[in-house]
């Protein structure tokens, strides 16, 4: 199984691809639908990772993909300035089993 970035950061980008880890630099949320659905449909990639820019902008086919399909693993990760929702992981855990912790 490989892993696969969709960034709009090229800083991203470039760190991941040293690490090993291929990937795409996105513009507009045209390029974004196209890279993740042939992505999706590359049945080698099982870790798809995902700037937080580019997860807000397709958040809800990602969380479709999410909650219908057992692979692949899809990560949102900050690019070089940070995190920018501080509240992500508590917004994610409150509306994926409706519990506010």
């Amino acid at each position: 199984m490989k892993s696969f970035l969709i960034s709009d950061n090229k800083d991203t980008l470039v760190g991941l691809r040293l690490s090993g880890i291929d990937g795409v630099l996105t513009t507009s949320k045209k390029e974004i639908n196209e890279n993740f659905k042939r992505t999706l449909e590359d049945k080698d990639i099982g870790i798809i990772i995902l700037t937080e820019n580019v997860f807000n902008e397709i958040k809800e086919e990602v969380l479709e993909v999410k909650i219908n399909e057992n692979t692949p693993l899809i990560v949102t990760i900050p690019d070089r300035t940070g995190l920018k929702d501080k509240n992500f992981i508590m917004r994610y855990v409150k509306e994926s089993i409706g519990i506010k912790i």
